[in-house]
């Protein structure tokens, strides 16, 4: 996962660390963080977006496919996503990036290079709650190919 800004709300970051730390029982996982560009009066919030994105894309290891977390993008259910971690293991692919924008989102070049455009929620989420809500949702995708009771308790 490559986040714009690491979680200023004590309360979100703590829940964020927890669920990053559980993904790990079930995939190899890795945060990447870059820095959040300051938003001042006046500044050209495109230019911004753009810097911000164009250093998330920078930090994607080679090879892995790249979905960008957007509004705009198509809702998957959880079992969808675990079946696409699926489908990612059997074609032998090396993994996913997820990529999250800070404040201002993604730029719109990197929903035309990402291989996939994920929306988690058709509301306007604060980037920190997105990745909060995405960690959530990969973890259960462990769970639910693991068979495990997590998912809907069963």
């Amino acid at each position: 996962m490559l986040a714009v800004g690491a979680p200023k709300l004590s309360g979100l970051a703590a829940a964020i660390r927890d669920y990053e730390s559980r993904i790990s029982h079930y995939f190899k996982f890795e945060v990447i963080e870059i820095r959040s560009q300051r938003i001042m009066p006046g500044a050209d919030r495109r230019s911004m977006v753009d810097k911000e994105s164009e250093s998330l894309l920078a930090q994607v290891p080679t090879g892995l496919e790249i979905v960008a977390v957007d509004e705009r993008g198509v809702s998957w259910s959880s079992e969808q996503l675990a079946d696409y971690f699926e489908e990612l293991a059997v074609l032998g692919r090396p993994g996913v990036a997820f990529l999250i924008g800070g404040p201002l989102g993604l730029s719109e070049f990197v929903r035309r290079k990402a291989d996939r455009v994920l929306s988690l929620s058709s509301f306007t989420l604060p980037h920190e709650l997105a990745r909060l809500v995405l960690s959530e949702q990969i973890y259960r995708a462990g769970t639910i190919q693991r068979g495990e009771p997590y998912h809907k308790g069963g």
